[in-house]
C-alpha cells in the first residue's frame, strides 16, 4: 500500500531501524521475537533471490494475483514517497502483467478481451498437468488456489473462455487438443497378408508354383504357364476382393466408433453455455457436469454441491470418489460423475491427461465376433470337415486311378505307362490331383459366410446411422432381430419431451391465468427461491436484451421458464441474495431434489424440496392458503390434495411439488460420518404449490406401437411417473388396449412388483403392461423376470442408474439426447433421436439383418452340396472332375464376394414386420431353408451329371466343348438362384428389386464376367468359344430355376427342425446296431434318476 494511504490510520515506524539499533543488552522478549522474525525473513530474501538467477523466467505473461493484504516494509528505507505503487506479491512463475496504478479499476479483469488478445497465454502446461495427475494441493495452493489457476489461464470462471476463433486456436496451439494419438487403422495390404495365411490358399499357391513350373518345362515359356498361371491368378483374384471387402469394413468401424466418441458436453463461454464436441474443449473451458456424466478432461473443481464421481475406469477402485473445493479439487477424464453436480475448470486436455496416455496405447479390437458369428464359424467349421473328407476321397481315388492306368491324356491315350513315363510328368499330374483336390476343400468350406455377416453388419450399421440408431456393439444388429419384448421409457421416447407448464395450483384453488402481482409476496418470493436455487439447469439472458436461454432437462427448462416469465424471478439477483449450503441432487430412486440456502442478509435459513408430487406431499404438514396463511395439512386436506394430483395425472400431465421449511442454525442434520455432510430437514414441511406439466405423445408413436404388436413383440412401458399419469400416457399411446383395463394386474407400482415373491411376479409378469412409479432396480428386476421365462429383451433407458437394466438386458437402447454417459456407455444401441419409433425401425433393421444372413446361407450352401457332390461322383466314377481348379475358384468368387453383396444389402420390408420374432431356439437353417437349398441342388447335381456323362452325345460336341457347356451352366445355375434366395417363403421373387440397385449390378457384373471368362480368357479358364446355340441352352437349363422355386414353395414343411430326423435315424440305427449298449445306458440312466 502507499505510504499516504496507510499513514491516515498508522503512524509511520521505521521498523527495520529500530530493529538493528536496538542493543541486545536492552532486548525484551517482544524485541527479541522481533529480531528473530526479521532475520528470518532477510534471510528467505537472500534465499529466494539466490533460487530466482537459478530459474529461467517463464516468456509467458500473466496476470499477478492480487489478494487482499497489508504488507511490512521492514527493510531500513532512505524516505518514504507518498506515490508508492500497490504492493503486489506476483507468482515468481508468472510475469506481472498488472499495471502499476492506484485505481483497482483501472486492472484489466481477466477476462476481457484486451487482455486476452494482448498477452501471450502462459507456458506453464506442464506444471498444470502434473499438478492434477498428483493431486498436489500444495502446487495448486502456490497459484492462489483454484480462482489463481483460472486468473494464470486468463479466464473469468463465471464466464469461461471468450470462445471466438481466435481465442480458442491460441489455446489449443498452446496446451493441445482434446485428441489422443490412436494406432493408424489396419491397412489393405494388412488384410491381403492376413488372407495369405489361410493353409488351403498356401496349398493351392505351392500347387500353383509346381504347375507352372513343371508346364514351363514340358511346353515352354509361351505355352507353358497357363495352367500354373490361371491359379495364381484365380487365388490373387479371391484373396484382394476378400481383403478389399474386409479393409472398408474396417474402415466403416472406425468412422462408427468416431461418431460414437464424439459426446456432447456444455461448456460456458464469453458468460453464455452452450453444447460443443468433447473434441472441441480447450484448456481454461468452464465444464458443466452432472449425474452420469463423463468428465471430459483433467480439471479442477469450481463449485458445486454433492459431488462424487467413479473413477474406476483409471484406479480401479469401485468406491466413489467425493470432491470438493477444499480436500480434493482434482478431476480426471475418463471419469463419471456419480452424484451432484458442478462445474469444472479445464487444465489439461488430450494427450497431456493420463485418460489421453492409456486411450492411445489401446487399439480398437474390430474382430468382435457376434453370437451369428460364432454360429456360422461352427457351421463352417462341420462343412469344411466334409468337405475335407470328399477332397481326401476324390485325391485317393484319382491317385489310384491314375497309377493303374485308368486315366487317359487328351489323346485318348493311357497317362501313366509306368517306367516310359518321365519323372517330371508324372509329378506334374500329380500335382494337377492335388491342385483339383485342394480346390473341392475351397469350394466346400463357406468362408462367405463370415464375410456376408460382416458385410450386412456393416451395410445396416451404415445404414441405421441415417435412421437415427448409432450401433455401439455388432452383436445387437442380428440380437434386436430376435427380440420378444421392449420395455420402454415413457419421458422423451413416448413423448416429444416438450414439456411445458400448464397447471398451477396455490393451496387448493387452480391459479389460471392470475397475474403474479397477485399471489402474496411472501410466498412469491419462497416459489422463486425453490425454483432458482433447486436447479440443475441455468437461465441466461443476452446482454443484446434478446429472450431468455434456458440450459438443463426439459423439466428444469419447463419450469424455469414458467418461474421467469410467470412468476418474474431473476436468478442472478437470487444468487446474490442467497448462499446456497448443501444440495441433495435427484435421481430416480428419490424422485426429489433438495436445498438448504442462508439468506445474506438476516442469515435465515431455509430448506426447500422439489420432486414427485405425491411423495413431496408426504413430507409436508401444512400448506399455504393463496391469502398467505399456513394451515395445517389434515387427512381432509391431504385426500383433497391427492385428488388434484390424480386429476392432473389423469390428463396426462407430470406433478411436481413444491415445499420448504425455516429452520434455525442448530436445527441443521448431519449425516452420521459426522458434520462434513449436512443432511436436509424431511419432515414437518409446508406445501408451497403444484405445478401440472404437459409433456404431448409423440404423433408417429401409436402407429408405432400397433407395428410391434402386429409383428408379435410386446410393449411395456416402465416409468417414474404416477399410475394415473402412466394409464394415461399408454392408453393414448396404444400400449394399454380396452382389453388391458379389464385386468386388474395390466398397470403395477414399482414398489408392489418387488414386493410380490418370485413365483408371482413369474406368474403375473406376462399381463403386466405398465409399470409406474418404478426405480432402476424394478426395471432390473423385470428384465431379469423375463430373461429367464425366455423372451428376448431389449431396454430403453436414459439414466446412470439404467446401466445394470441396461446390461443386464438382451439389447440396451440408450437415449442420444438424454442419455448420459453412463446409460450410453452400457447399451448396444443409441437412439439419437430419443424417440419410440427409431427404436421400431432397430427391430426392422434386425430382422432385416438375419433374414439377409439366412438369405445367403441358403444360396452358399446350394453351391457347396452341388460342387461337392457333382464332383465326387464325377471323380470315383468317371476318374475326373469336370470343373478345374481355375473354375472352382471362379465358382467360389462368385458365391463368396459377389454372392455375399448381392444378397446381404436388402433393405427392410413391411413383409418382415408381419412374421413373429424368432426368439431364441429357432435354428439358424430352418426347414423352409432346407427345403429350397436342397430342391435347387438336387437339379443341379442332376443336370450336371447328365451333362458330364451323355453331354458330349446329346449335344454332339467334343469333350473340350462339353466341359466349357458344364462350367457355364453350373455359373449360371448360381445367377439364376440368387434371384430365388431373395424370398425364402414368397413365390415372387421380383418384389422390389428394382429397388435393390446393388444386387441388379453384382448380377449383371457377373454375367459379363462369366461372358469374358468363357469367351476371351479360353487359356486362363481352360474353356473354348461357345456359339449362341450353346449359350441358350446353357441359359435355358439354368433358367428352370425359376419355376422349380416357385413349385417347391408350394410344398408345406413341418415345424420340427430337419436335422432332429436326422438325429433320430442316427439313434434308431445306433439302436439296431448296439441293443446291449442302449438297454445298459437306459438302465445306467434309470438308476441315477432313483
Amino acid at each position: 500500500m502507499s505510504t499516504t494511504t496507510t499513514s491516515n490510520y498508522f503512524p509511520h515506524y521505521d521498523y527495520g531501524t529500530i530493529i538493528l539499533n536496538v542493543s541486545a543488552a536492552t532486548f525484551t522478549k517482544a524485541q527479541k521475537r522481533w529480531r528473530v522474525a526479521y532475520v528470518a525473513i532477510c534471510s528467505f530474501r537472500v534465499l529466494l533471490s539466490l533460487s530466482k538467477q537459478n530459474v529461467t523466467r517463464q516468456k509467458a505473461t500473466s496476470i499477478a494475483l492480487l489478494h487482499s493484504h497489508l504488507t511490512l516494509d521492514i527493510q531500513p528505507p532512505t524516505s518514504y514517497h507518498d506515490d508508492d505503487h500497490n504492493d503486489i506479491v506476483p507468482n515468481p512463475d508468472l510475469p506481472d502483467l498488472v499495471p502499476k496504478t492506484h485505481s483497482p479499476d483501472l486492472v484489466p479483469k481477466p477476462h476481457s478481451p484486451e487482455l486476452v488478445s494482448n498477452h501471450a497465454l502462459p507456458d506453464i502446461n506442464t506444471k498444470l498437468t502434473e499438478m492434477v495427475k498428483e493431486k498436489d494441493l500444495i502446487t495448486l495452493r502456490g497459484f492462489g488456489g483454484v480462482e489463481g489457476v483460472a486468473a494464470t489461464l486468463l479466464i473469468d470462471p463465471q464466464h469461461g473462455i471468450l470462445g471466438n476463433e481466435d481465442d480458442v486456436r491460441r489455446r489449443r496451439d498452446k496446451f493441445g487438443s482434446n485428441t489422443y494419438y490412436k494406432p493408424p487403422p489396419k491397412g489393405l495390404f494388412y488384410f491381403v497378408v492376413d488372407a495369405f495365411k489361410d493353409t488351403t490358399i498356401l496349398i493351392l499357391l505351392v500347387c500353383a508354383a509346381l504347375s507352372l513350373g513343371f508346364g514351363i518345362k514340358e511346353h515352354g515359356p509361351q505355352e507353358g504357364w497357363y495352367e500354373g498361371g490361371s491359379i495364381f491368378v484365380a487365388v490373387f483374384l479371391v484373396i484382394s476382393v476378400a481383403a478389399l471387402s474386409n479393409f472398408r469394413q474396417e474402415r466403416q468401424f472406425d468412422k462408427l466408433s468416431k461418431i460414437s466418441n464424439n459426446i456432447k458436453i456444455d461448456v460456458a463461454r464469453d458468460g453464455r453455455r452452450q453444447e460443443i464436441s468433447i473434441f472441441d474443449i480447450v484448456v481454461g473451458d468452464v465444464v458443466f457436469l452432472n449425474i452420469g456424466d463423463q468428465i471430459p478432461a483433467d480439471g479442477l473443481f469450481l463449485e458445486g454441491h454433492s459431488m462424487q464421481v467413479d473413477e474406476s475406469s483409471m484406479t480401479g477402485e469401485s468406491d466413489h470418489v467425493e470432491v470438493d473445493r477444499e480436500r480434493n479439487p482434482f478431476l480426471f477424464s475418463g471419469s463419471k460423475v456419480a452424484d451432484g453436480y458442478a462445474r469444472m475448470l479445464v487444465t489439461s486436455v488430450g494427450m497431456n491427461t493420463a485418460w489421453g496416455e492409456m486411450m492411445s496405447s489401446i487399439s480398437r479390437d474390430t474382430n468382435e465376433r457376434t453370437p451369428l458369428q460364432a454360429r456360422l464359424d461352427k457351421l463352417t467349421s462341420s462343412i469344411g470337415k466334409v468337405g475335407l473328407a470328399v477332397a481326401f476321397l476324390v485325391l485317393v481315388v484319382l491317385l489310384i486311378r491314375y497309377f493303374t492306368g485308368h486315366t487317359e491324356d487328351e489323346n485318348g491315350q493311357r497317362e501313366y505307362n509306368g517306367s516310359d513315363k518321365g519323372i517330371n510328368d508324372v509329378l506334374n499330374s500329380v500335382v494337377n490331383i492335388v491342385a483339383a483336390a485342394v480346390t473341392i476343400i475351397v469350394v466346400a468350406i463357406p468362408e462367405g459366410l463370415p464375410l456376408a455377416v460382416t458385410l450386412t453388419l456393416a451395410y445396416s450399421m451404415k445404414r441405421m446411422m441415417a435412421d437415427q440408431a448409432m450401433v455401439r456393439k455388432l452383436s445387437a444388429c442380428e440380437t434386436m432381430g430376435s427380440a420378444t419384448i421392449i420395455c420402454t421409457d415413457k419421458t422423451g421416447t413416448l413423448t416429444l419431451n416438450q414439456m411445458k407448464v400448464t397447471k398451477f395450483w396455490l393451496g387448493q384453488e387452480e391459479m389460471g391465468e392470475i397475474p403474479c402481482n397477485a399471489i402474496t409476496p411472501c410466498i412469491l418470493e419462497l416459489f422463486r427461491q425453490g425454483v432458482g436455487l433447486n436447479t440443475t439447469g441455468s437461465v441466461y439472458r443476452p446482454a443484446s436484451g434478446a429472450v431468455f436461454e434456458f440450459s438443463g432437462s426439459p423439466t428444469e427448462k419447463a419450469i424455469l421458464s414458467w418461474a421467469v416469465q410467470e412468476l418474474g424471478m431473476d436468478v442472478e439477483q437470487l444468487k446474490q441474495t442467497y448462499s446456497v449450503l448443501h444440495v441433495e441432487t435427484f435421481n430416480s430412486e428419490k424422485k426429489r431434489s433438495g436445498v438448504s440456502m442462508r439468506k445474506n442478509a438476516d442469515n435465515t435459513i431455509h430448506v426447500h424440496w422439489k420432486g414427485a408430487a405425491e411423495m413431496v406431499l408426504q413430507m409436508c404438514s401444512n400448506y399455504y392458503e393463496t391469502c398467505g396463511t399456513i394451515k395445517s395439512l389434515d387427512e381432509g386436506a391431504r385426500m383433497q390434495f391427492e385428488k388434484i394430483i390424480q386429476g392432473m395425472a389423469a390428463s396426462s400431465l407430470r406433478c411436481i411439488a413444491f415445499a420448504y421449511k425455516q429452520i434455525s442454525e442448530a436445527e441443521i442434520e448431519y449425516n452420521d460420518d459426522g458434520r462434513a455432510h449436512q443432511k436436509l430437514n424431511e419432515n414437518g414441511l409446508t406445501l408451497l404449490g403444484i405445478v401440472g406439466l404437459k409433456d404431448p405423445c409423440r404423433p408417429e408413436v401409436k402407429r408405432a406401437v400397433e407395428i410391434c404388436k402386429s409383428s408379435g413383440v410386446e410393449i411395456k412401458m416402465i416409468t417414474g411417473d404416477n399410475v394415473f399419469t402412466a394409464k394415461a400416457i399408454a392408453t393414448e399411446c396404444g400400449i394399454l388396449g380396452p382389453e388391458d383395463t379389464e385386468h386388474k394386474g395390466a398397470v403395477v407400482e414399482g414398489v408392489e412388483f418387488r414386493n410380490y415373491t418370485h413365483e408371482e411376479r413369474m406368474k403375473k409378469i406376462d399381463k403386466i403392461r405398465v409399470m409406474a412409479r418404478s426405480s432402476p432396480f424394478d426395471k432390473l428386476l423385470m428384465v431379469q423376470c423375463l430373461k429367464q421365462k425366455g423372451e428376448v429383451v431389449a431396454v430403453t433407458g436414459d439414466g446412470t442408474n439404467d446401466a445394470p437394466a441396461l446390461k443386464e438386458a438382451d439389447i440396451g437402447l440408450s437415449m442420444g439426447i438424454q442419455g448420459t454417459e453412463v446409460a450410453k456407455e452400457s447399451s448396444d444401441i443409441v437412439i439419437l433421436d430419443d424417440n419410440f419409433n427409431s427404436v421400431v425401425t432397430v427391430l426392422r433393421w434386425g430382422r432385416c439383418v438375419y433374414n439377409n444372413i439366412q438369405k445367403f446361407i441358403q444360396f452358399q450352401l446350394t453351391v457347396n452340396v452341388a460342387a461337392l457332390v457333382i464332383n465326387f461322383i464325377s471323380a470315383v466314377s468317371a476318374g475326373e472332375v469336370p470343373l478345374t481348379a481355375v473354375q472352382l475358384l471362379w465358382v467360389n468368387l462368385i458365391m463368396d464376394t459377389l454372392g455375399a453383396l448381392a444378397l446381404s444389402t436388402d433393405r427392410p420390408t413391411n413383409e418382415l414386420m408381419q412374421r413373429p420374432p424368432v426368439g431364441r431356439t429357432e435354428p439358424l437353417i430352418t426347414n423352409v431353408m432346407w427345403r429350397n437349398l436342397l430342391a435347387q441342388a438336387l437339379y443341379q447335381i442332376a443336370v450336371l451329371l447328365t451333362l458330364q456323362f451323355k453331354g458330349e452325345s446329346i449335344f454332339n460336341v467334343d469333350q473340350k466343348v462339353n466341359d466349357t457347356l458344364i462350367f457355364n451352366t453350373f455359373v449360371l445355375c448360381q445367377v439364376f438362384n440368387e434371384f430365388n434366395a431373395r424370398k425364402l417363403e414368397k413365390q415372387n421373387v421380383f418384389k422390389g428389386i428394382h429397388k435393390n440397385k446393388l444386387f441388379l449390378g453384382i448380377v449383371g457384373f457377373t454375367i459379363v464376367l462369366q461372358v469374358v471368362m468363357v469367351e476371351f480368357l479360353k487359356k486362363f479358364a481352360d474353356t473354348v468359344n461357345l456359339n449362341g446355340t450353346q449359350w441358350a441352352i446353357c441359359i435355358a437349363i439354368a433358367a428352370v430355376s425359376w419355376p422349380i422355386g416357385w413349385i417347391v414353395k408350394f410344398i408345406p414343411v413341418s415345424d420340427k427342425p430337419f436335422l432332429s430326423y436326422l438325429k433320430w435315424a442316427g439313434q434308431a440305427f445306433g439302436r439296431i446296431l448296439h441293443p446291449s449298449q442302449l438297454s445298459f445306458s437306459s438302465l445306467g440312466r434309470g438308476c441315477v434318476k432313483r
